[in-house]
C-alpha cells in the first residue's frame, strides 16, 4: 500500500483529501504545518507528498528546499497544493524540484490522476536510475525507441584503470558521465602547495562527473583518480544531454543529486572549520562503513588523511587513541569498528 503524506493547515481540506485518497487504497498520515511535516517525512519517508504552499512556521518552499536536501527525500515525488496561480510561484516551486501542482479547489478525478501519475512515474524512475549498469542500459535502450532519441549512441563502453591513474584532472573539458562498475575513485582538489584533499570517493554503481554536465561549467573542479584497480562505464555527454533534453523526470532526479551533493560539501566544509581532528576522524570512519555498509574496511592512511583534511602522522595518532580505547581493532592494516555509537558520540 502506498503512504501519502498530506501537509496542510486547513483542517477542511486535510481532510477531504485524506477521505478520497483512503477510499482508493493508500494510506494517509497527515500533518497540520510544515514544520510537522519535515519532521513526519523525515522520520518515515512517504511515497508521495501532498503539500500546501502558504502555511505557518514553515511554508511549502520551505518544506521542499529541507526534504530534497535529505537522501531519504530527495527523491519522494512532491506535489504542491494551491490557490496561487501567479507563473513567478509555479516557476519557483519548479526550480526547487516540485514534481506538479494542484490547484485549489482540487477536484477528485484530477487529484487522483496526478497521483496516480506521479507514482508511476517515480517508480520508472527508480527502475531507471537504480545504479546499476544493467538497468542504465536498458534505460538507454528504452529511451532510444523515442523519435527524438533514435541517434543514441549504442557504444558505452568500459575502460579500466590502474590503481592511482587519473580518470581526468581538474581543468579537463567534460566529455563523459561515469559509472562505477567496480573498484573505487577518489574525488580531490589539490591546492597551491600541492597538498590534496579528499572531498569525495565513489565505488560500484556510483555516477561521478555530472556536475559539469549539467552545470554548464567548462571544465572539472576536482580531480578523479582510481583507489584501486577499478572500471568504469563512460557515457558521452551528448548521450546525457540528450536524456536531459528529452525525459524531464531525469533532469529532476540529476538535478536532485547534484543539490544533495552541494548540501554535502557544505557540511564537509563546516566540519572542516569546526570540528577536532579526533571527531572528523571519527566521523570519516563512520561514512566509510555507511557508504561500504560494513565494519571492516581497507584505507590506506594517507587517503584517510586527505579525507580528514590533516596530516597523516595526526590520522595515525588518532586511530592509535581509537585502538587503545576499544572503538575500533586494526588488523594487517584493515579496521574493524568495533564501537560506532562510541565513534558517533566523539564530540568536536
Amino acid at each position: 500500500m502506498k503512504r501519502i503524506l498530506i501537509i496542510e493547515d486547513n483542517a477542511e481540506v486535510r481532510e477531504n483529501l485524506s477521505e478520497i485518497l483512503s477510499l482508493y487504497g493508500y494510506s494517509i498520515e497527515e500533518a497540520i504545518n510544515g514544520k510537522e511535516g519535515v519532521e513526519k517525512a523525515l522520520a518515515a519517508p512517504p511515497d508521495l507528498i501532498l503539500c500546501d504552499v502558504m502555511m505557518p512556521e514553515l511554508d511549502g518552499y520551505g518544506v521542499l528546499k529541507i526534504l530534497s536536501q535529505k537522501e531519504t527525500t530527495l527523491g519522494v515525488p512532491f506535489i504542491f497544493l494551491t490557490a496561487k496561480t501567479e507563473k513567478e510561484d509555479l516557476r519557483r516551486g519548479m526550480n526547487l524540484g516540485a514534481d506538479d501542482y494542484l490547484m485549489k479547489p482540487i477536484y477528485k478525478d484530477e487529484l487522483l490522476e496526478v497521483v496516480q501519475q506521479r507514482l508511476a512515474k517515480h517508480e520508472r524512475l527508480q527502475r531507471q536510475f537504480s545504479q546499476t549498469s544493467v538497468t542504465f542500459s536498458a534505460f538507454i535502450d528504452e529511451a532510444r525507441g523515442h523519435a527524438e532519441l533514435k541517434k543514441l549512441s549504442t557504444d558505452h563502453r568500459l575502460r579500466s584503470y590502474t590503481r592511482k591513474e587519473k580518470v581526468f584532472t581538474e581543468g579537463d573539458y567534460p566529455r563523459y558521465l561515469y559509472l562505477v562498475e567496480n573498484g573505487k575513485i577518489k574525488l580531490y582538489k589539490t591546492n597551491d602547495f600541492g597538498k590534496e584533499y579528499i572531498i569525495n570517493y565513489c565505488q560500484e554503481g556510483d555516477f561521478l562527473g555530472y556536475t559539469p554536465l549539467i552545470s554548464g561549467q567548462e571544465g572539472y573542479s576536482f580531480t578523479a583518480a582510481a583507489m584501486e584497480d577499478s572500471e568504469l562505464r563512460l557515457i558521452p555527454r551528448e548521450d546525457f544531454e540528450k536524456l536531459l533534453s528529452a525525459n524531464p523526470n531525469v533532469t529532476s532526479r540529476m538535478i536532485k543529486m547534484l543539490a544533495n551533493n552541494v548540501a554535502d560539501k557544505e557540511e564537509q566544509l563546516m566540519q572542516l572549520a569546526y570540528d577536532s581532528i579526533r571527531k572528523r576522524v571519527a566521523d570519516t570512519l563512520v561514512v566509510i562503513a555507511e557508504k561500504e555498509n560494513t565494519m571492516e574496511f581497507d584505507i590506506l592512511r594517507e587517503d584517510l588523511a586527505k579525507m580528514v583534511g590533516t596530516a597523516k602522522e595526526s590520522v595515525i595518532r588518532t586511530l592509535t587513541d581509537f585502538r587503545e580505547s576499544g572503538y575500533i581493532q586494526i588488523i594487517d592494516g584493515r579496521i574493524h569498528i568495533l564501537d560506532i555509537d562510541k565513534l558517533n558520540g566523539i564530540m568536536g
